[in-house]
């Protein structure tokens, strides 16, 4: 009985022990001084800076440039021969909501039960102890806008740091906007921009076909009905009842909050527009596979743009078979501020930064690339002022690369800072690697 115990008891603790293998803490907060030296310094607001320093103090940049010393007995990192760049934003993610796409249920928890969740904050349910998280600070992404999903309304998305104990210590500016999914316009089962056959599915039983435009002209008058309500209670001074799905919108009004509305269809954005205009919301289109044929109209109106998918097929079938790599390129030409994002679910958002060396083949140059994952991603989610990009002032989040951090032939990672502190890059992915280069004598 004894060896049975002990057995147990031995194997338990080897399971625990593999387990452990891939836990990665945080790191402790840094109030010292750090020098980075030597590197090729991407500003992230289109300036390269070769042989530069920069120089951290108590998390954030206090002097970049050449003819830097670094003091005695402060931290140095020598970057000479590398690429320095700010650390990379994911503008709009499920990540740490959701751990495995499509599969087990228990590990998810971004979409709610109901039409307008206004109420529900993303920020609470954002698990820290994400594997992913780990793999993605691996690529460069140091920051994500944490954003719910489902219903009309989702709910609200929240800046996180990605090297945290709890959704707390990760909170980098809460409830930053919120959430709208526009019905679709047209039929287009089976492709971007949804909506399948509202009225059933032709031949198979579901009904009499239905008018989608005239369906989702009816729900967006629901939608501007919400809102006007809520502007209406807003206004009251003081109220019998509170109401908390009205209560939470308060910050569009105000524009403290930004309004997300998602949608690929020209047609969408032009609601996204009239909500724009006629509730004075600081709208951003997040999708926008069809931006480009209404770039002047979006810049005028001053709607920012997050390209939700770029490697992918067309939105429409007479679409340019590459279009969707020179959607950038034509948003950039036309003045509208757009960045970047990566939703797919099989490679679990990694791929930002080579979504940008793509833009980058069709149109963009380099630097305005990294622009749209860092300063133009921050612009748009209200933290340029903090991030984005490497200038005095800004917080200490930066990437080391090897080589270039667009290219994956060249991508190599070896440091990463947030917030002034060095973060560990192991993660789950470098330990396979490694345990499989072992077994099978690769050098």
């Amino acid at each position: 009985m004894k060896k049975i115990y002990s057995t147990i008891l031995a194997l338990s603790v080897a399971v625990g022990l593999i387990q452990a293998q891939d836990v990665v803490y945080p790191t402790n907060h840094f109030n010292g001084r750090l020098f980075i030296t030597g590197g090729t310094v991407h500003v992230g607001n289109g300036q390269v800076l070769e042989n530069a320093t920069i120089e951290v103090n108590n998390g954030k940049i206090v002097n970049i440039g050449s003819g830097i010393n670094a003091a005695g007995g402060a931290k140095v990192i020598d970057a000479k021969g590398k690429q320095v760049y700010p650390g990379l934003i994911l503008p709009s993610t499920d990540l740490g909501l959701k751990e495995i796409a499509n599969g087990v249920r228990g590990s998810n928890d971004y979409s709610e039960l109901g039409d307008y969740n206004t109420s529900v904050r993303s920020i609470t349910a954002y698990n820290t102890d994400s594997k992913v998280i780990n793999v993605l600070r691996g690529n460069g992404i140091l920051l994500a806008s944490i954003t719910p999903e489902g219903g009309t309304i989702s709910g609200s998305s929240s800046v996180v740091q990605l090297d945290a104990w709890n959704w707390e210590d990760a909170a980098y500016k809460m409830d930053a906007g919120i959430h709208l999914n526009l019905p679709s316009f047209i039929n287009r089962f089976g492709r971007r921009g949804g909506g399948g056959f509202p009225g059933g599915f032709p031949g198979l039983g579901g009904g009499q076909q239905t008018d989608p435009t005239k369906l989702a002209l009816d729900r967006v008058e629901e939608i501007k009905s919400f809102f006007r309500q809520a502007k209406a209670y807003l206004a009251e001074g003081t109220h019998a009842n509170t109401n908390l799905k009205l209560e939470a919108v308060k910050g569009l009004f105000d524009r403290k909050q930004k309004l997300f509305v998602h949608g690929d269809q020209v047609k969408q954005m032009l609601v996204a527009i009239d909500l724009a205009k006629e509730f004075g919301f600081d709208v951003v289109v997040v999708g926008g596979s069809e931006s480009y044929q209404i770039a002047d109209l979006l810049k005028a109106n001053n709607v920012a743009v997050i390209l939700k998918e770029e490697h992918s097929l067309p939105a429409a079938e007479d679409d340019d078979v590459d279009q969707p790599y020179k959607t950038p390129a034509m948003l950039q030409k036309a003045g509208v501020l757009f960045a970047l994002n990566d939703t797919h679910d099989e490679s679990r958002y990694r791929n930002l930064s080579y979504n940008a060396g793509t833009a980058a083949t069709y149109g963009l140059t380099k630097e305005q690339a990294l622009q749209a994952i860092t300063l133009n991603a921050a612009k748009i989610l209200g933290v340029d002022d903090r991030t984005g990009s490497l200038e005095v002032g800004k917080d200490a989040n930066i990437v080391i690369s090897d080589g270039d951090l667009l290219d994956m032939r060249t991508s190599n990672v070896s440091h990463a800072i947030i917030q002034g502190r060095e973060i560990s890059l192991d993660n789950k992915q470098k330990e396979l690697y490694e345990r499989y280069k072992f077994k099978y004598g690769i050098k």
